[in-house]
């Protein structure tokens, strides 16, 4: 089959399936007048890859993990290779959450003061903030 008919079978751009060529990932066969030409499985094969990049992992591991790849569904064999990068994306995607939450809190922080801040001189008129208080910081 042709890009553009994986393309269309799998929901994936022609560019997106050349930037797996690139890193790889999938790899198709050449005609000579230099058409790429996929395998029958290829659509299988690229929601694979679709899975394993929206799981996070980058290209690298990607195309290590392809070969514990089982069956017409995104799922991979647990040899201790692939529990291995399971487990280790999990735990940096811990530590990302830990952070984002960290984040998010102090940003709420943040807006419950200003809110304080406005509803206590709602009364007065004023903003709760002068300008010299934002341009030192």
């Amino acid at each position: 089959m042709r890009i553009g008919e994986l393309a269309a079978l799998t929901g994936v751009s022609r560019r997106a399936l050349r930037y797996y060529e690139e890193q790889e990932l999938l790899v198709p066969l050449r005609l000579d007048n230099g058409y790429r030409v996929y395998a029958d499985d290829a659509p299988t094969v690229v929601r694979h890859i679709v899975a394993l990049l929206r799981m996070g992992f980058n290209s690298d591991m990607a195309r290590s993990l392809l070969p514990c790849a089982l069956g017409d569904r995104p799922e991979f064999e647990m040899c201790e290779h692939s529990r291995r990068s399971f487990e280790q994306r999990r735990d940096e995607l811990e530590v990302q959450l830990r952070h984002l939450t960290r984040q998010r809190d102090a940003v709420a922080g943040h807006l419950d003061q200003l809110a304080m801040c406005q509803s206590s001189s709602g009364a007065s008129g004023g903003s709760g903030v002068s300008r010299g208080s934002r341009a030192a910081r």
